[in-house]
């Protein structure tokens, strides 16, 4: 849907929740990449490019909205209803595939050669399965580190990154923010103190 340009900003206009997940506005001048639903104001047509998916906005170089957080919608809403070729390497990226086994572990597991799961993923989602994982680790991170009161060297192993070092590279570069202040901005929304109480924050 991305490649319709006329179809993408007259959703990105509406703000229409509908088309989350389904493509990624990014925008040229302040290098930050949304959700079609985003609050703001949004920019001048000709500053926006409509990207696949997150993990595309994030290797081009465009850092995630702190507004509407379009890295909690990292997934095309057909992928988990197609039976395709990308569908399928989607759903064990999203399981962890990549991280433990590597890219050869997911063509093997998806019975193509490497070069073939790259060339498809690209050509559908604009970024590789090394670009795809990155942004699932990263996004599972985001959630560990607002949602818990782990250690960040826990939630860095746990979120699948090989070493402490490449978690902080990652979520500095993907949300322009340190995970302290990752966590330190998500204590500042105010929750309840009645004991036993459950606090829900959803994106």
């Amino acid at each position: 849907m991305y490649t319709d340009t006329d179809r993408c900003l007259r959703a990105a206009q509406a703000k229409d929740a509908r088309f989350d997940g389904w493509f990624f506005i990014a925008v040229v001048t302040t290098g930050i990449y949304c959700r079609p639903s985003c609050p703001v104001v949004g920019p001048r047509p000709e500053n926006m490019r409509f990207l696949p998916s997150a993990a595309a906005a994030q290797q081009a170089g465009f850092r995630a909205c702190k507004r509407c957080r379009p890295d909690a919608s990292p997934g095309s809403p057909q992928w988990n209803e197609r039976a395709d070729l990308v569908a399928r390497a989607m759903r064990l990226i999203a399981d962890g595939v990549v991280d433990r086994d590597g890219v050869p572990g997911l063509a093997a597991r998806l019975g193509y050669s490497t070069r073939q799961i790259e060339r498809q993923l690209l050509a559908e989602l604009g970024a590789g399965p090394l670009a795809l994982a990155r942004a699932q680790r990263a996004q599972t991170a985001r959630l560990l580190i607002e949602t818990s009161a782990l250690p960040m060297a826990d939630i860095a192993f746990a979120a699948g990154f090989a070493s402490v070092r490449a978690f902080n590279e990652t979520v500095r570069e993907v949300f322009a923010l340190s995970p302290t202040e990752l966590r330190q901005r998500a204590r500042r929304v105010p929750g309840s103190s009645v004991p036993g109480a459950l606090t829900l924050r959803l994106p």
